[in-house]
């Protein structure tokens, strides 16, 4: 049974930001656009914020961060999503995500709202961890290669 919308795949236009230094994490920060989208400065300084704010400090209490990660700005059709992501004891994986609604005062509560990311976030993670794989799980790991290391 099938309950709500589904959705056409279309691609989405990817590109790159570069690479921002918050506390001791450096990100590969990407944008993701759905048609007709772009990412506004205001958008900018929202994730910038949200990494500052939220996701240096979860890795902190958390530990054993390898500071390194990459960061999704997301303007889609329904919202603006920032999915962050940074790598931790070697081999995991951890994410914080922001979404927002454009119509909505608040944010959603990505707490009681468990979502990972949508299918479109999910090819950069998975490029990511390839990434990740081929660069840093080696007997030589190499973190400028995985910083110049982009999902195609």
């Amino acid at each position: 049974m099938t309950v709500g919308p589904i959705e056409i795949y279309h691609e989405r236009t990817k590109s790159v930001r570069g690479i921002w230094t918050c506390g001791d994490i450096q990100f590969k920060v990407y944008d993701l656009l759905a048609e007709g989208k772009t990412v506004s400065e205001e958008m900018v300084q929202l994730a910038n914020g949200f990494l500052r704010e939220q996701v240096v400090g979860k890795s902190e209490q958390m530990g054993d961060s390898n500071g390194l990660g990459f960061v999704v700005i997301h303007p889609g059709d329904l919202g603006v999503t920032i999915v962050a992501h940074w790598w931790a004891q070697g081999s995991v994986l951890c994410q914080s995500i922001y979404r927002h609604q454009y119509n909505d005062e608040n944010p959603l509560d990505t707490v009681n709202r468990p979502a990972l990311a949508c299918v479109w976030e999910l090819e950069i993670i998975s490029a990511e961890q390839e990434i990740w794989r081929e660069t840093m799980m080696t007997s030589q790991p190499n973190s400028t290669a995985y910083l110049d290391t982009f999902a195609a």
